[in-house]
């Protein structure tokens, strides 16, 4: 399975429009666009995964620097997600009065 992301994507940008951009370079399991949590709206980027690794890196090839509604598509494979530290702060060490 290899699993691409895509990004600078156009806000008009859909999951069925991606997919067939895809699927002319292979079999596309899954499609999915990222949204802002508050708003839904989309972030301008998404991933896609195919099934077979072959015709993954055959289309990471084939549309990174494509233009898809007018965007220059970025496309490579997807890293791991990055783990995320506790963070925050959270106002320790402040005095209290």
């Amino acid at each position: 399975m290899k699993n691409i992301f895509v990004g600078n994507l156009s806000f008009g940008a859909t999951e069925e429009s991606i997919r067939s951009l895809f699927e002319t370079h292979g079999s596309v399991g899954r499609v999915n666009i990222v949204t802002d949590r508050d708003t839904g709206q989309p972030r301008g980027f998404g991933f896609v995964e195919m099934a077979n690794d072959a015709e993954g890196e055959k289309a990471i090839a084939a549309l990174n620097g494509t233009d898809l509604d007018g965007r220059t598509l970025n496309v490579n494979e997807a890293r791991p997600k990055a783990e995320r530290s506790g963070g925050g702060g959270g106002g320790f060490g402040r005095k209290r009065w």
